[in-house]
């Protein structure tokens, strides 16, 4: 087999230049290609088959007079990756065609390949083995490439604002940036425990105090926690600082940014998702987390209403609580449990409490409130922003208060860090935070209802074999080798 195969052409640049041939056209031009051979079918002297290549598909034509080897082709398997010289043309039908002149086997497949008309029918398959599933499931390989863009059109908004990309440590020293159980790893050297990083919040909020005003960063995160239609243990977010901002500000820039997105992907800012409409232009509506509560139950509650009360309301609606959990707890749980599913189209929730906010400054009003918000869309969390806290005094009593929890058990509650605090002391000046989930943004702009379907390789649990050569159980389903 050879080493490699240089091409001048693909199968989209030959359908874009080619599309309007009549039926039964010849045209002398001589193409090179190289792909798939994704169905195939033989009549007599005549073969027929189909490469595809990242860029689409285009039929092959070879005759039993023209193209070498002949039988052999007829004999190739769904998957063999191919080398195609040949003719463009269209067949009596019109089916845009390459006549093969030349050909040759790239690689093999040793292994059933499915053709596109069957697929691959058990999902636990198709994420487990991405590779296949890419070539057989259109919509994969169209999700999977929206992602891309995605993310590259997001870069390129930031920048046009004067926001710069960053790069921020992966292994950290003390987990910090969110509220999550970390993957824990040991570094020899050093002979020091490291932990994967939850967020790059704190590296750089460490920047902005360096003096980058505008920072922002796609960062890989990890979190030790379990997996669901909306949790990867890793995953991606975009966090962004932009100095002498507050959460105002990082309200407008998510909704205006997401807006943009789907303009960009769909043509419109009001798009479906799981059969119902999303309508993402500005504004988006504003609502206080203790009223989304309140409408929820039915009656007033909030930071102020008696820890007990609280309680009762807890257990009223099946949700778990501990004994130090304060009033801001108690009522994020409630909300949690009553509220947030059902917000449907997009909402900034505001007014977090203090007790479960150790990043946010205090509201400038609300006395045990914080200018927090998290954008909710279809029922979940897309974002997480907040007016920075700035006194490194209060930062300290409020990482002093999360070692607390985590003594009492919240394996998710953050720890000291002292060089953090150090730098706010160096002084943060007035700033806007953000934190989005790329993955989940994705999935509302693809259609997508699980995070495994915008990942190219989700965290799966191990799989079952079975017979000594450990063969998966799960086969894929080749299905026919014809062509419609």
């Amino acid at each position: 087999m050879p080493y490699r195969f240089d091409t001048d052409a693909t199968a989209a640049l030959v359908r874009s230049e080619f599309g309007e041939l009549e039926p039964g056209s010849e045209t002398g031009r001589i193409v090179r290609l190289a792909g798939r051979l994704m169905l195939r079918r033989g009549q007599g002297k005549l073969a027929f088959g189909q490469l595809a290549d990242s860029s689409g598909r285009i039929q092959l034509f070879a005759t039993a007079n023209e193209t070498p080897n002949f039988e052999d082709f007829g004999r190739l398997s769904l998957g063999d990756w191919l080398g195609v010289t040949g003719e463009v043309m269209t067949t009596r039908k019109g089916e845009l065609s390459i006549k093969v002149l030349d050909w040759t086997v790239l690689a093999e497949t040793r292994r059933p390949f499915p053709d596109k008309w069957h697929g691959i029918t058990d999902p636990d398959t198709r994420y487990r083995q991405r590779y296949v599933d890419l070539w057989v499931t259109e919509e994969a390989r169209q999700t999977l490439t929206t992602r891309s863009r995605v993310i590259s059109l997001i870069r390129r908004w930031l920048e046009d604002r004067g926001f710069i990309e960053v790069e921020t440590p992966v292994f950290h020293p003390i987990p910090g940036g969110a509220l999550a159980r970390p993957f824990v790893t040991h570094h020899n050297a050093l002979d020091q425990d490291m932990f994967l990083r939850i967020a790059p919040e704190l590296y750089l909020k460490r920047l902005v105090v360096g003096g980058f005003e505008k920072v922002f960063e796609i960062a890989r995160v990890f979190r030790n926690e379990g997996i669901s239609p909306r949790h990867n243990p890793e995953f991606t977010m975009i966090e962004l600082y932009q100095a002498y901002a507050d959460w105002t500000d990082m309200m407008s820039l998510v909704e205006e940014m997401v807006a943009h997105l789907a303009t960009e992907i769909h043509g419109t800012t009001t798009i479906s998702y799981q059969g119902r409409d999303l309508d993402l232009s500005v504004p988006w509506r504003r609502a206080p987390l203790a009223d989304l509560v309140s409408e929820a139950i039915g009656e007033r509650v909030g930071i102020d209403t008696p820890v007990d009360h609280l309680r009762a309301l807890c257990d009223r609606h099946d949700v778990d609580w501990k004994d130090y959990y304060g009033p801001g707890k108690l009522l994020l749980e409630l909300y949690e449990k009553t509220a947030e599913g059902v917000q449907w189209q997009p909402v900034f929730v505001t007014e977090y409490p203090v007790e479960v906010s150790p990043l946010a400054r205090p509201h400038r009003d609300l006395p045990g409130m914080t200018e927090r918000f998290e954008a909710i869309v279809a029922g979940r969390e897309l974002c997480n922003a907040f007016s920075e806290l700035l006194d490194p005094d209060d930062q300290r009593e409020r990482f002093e208060s999360q070692v607390r929890e985590r003594d009492n058990g919240d394996e998710e509650a953050m720890a000291v860090d002292d060089d953090y605090l150090r730098a706010l002391e160096y002084g943060l000046p007035p700033t806007g935070g953000l934190g989005i989930g790329i993955d989940r943004l994705v999935m509302l702009l693809t259609d997508s209802a699980t995070i495994r379907d915008v990942v190219l390789f989700p965290t799966l649990r191990p799989e079952q074999t079975e017979g000594r050569d450990g063969e998966p159980a799960a086969e894929l389903d080749t299905g026919e080798e014809t062509l419609p």
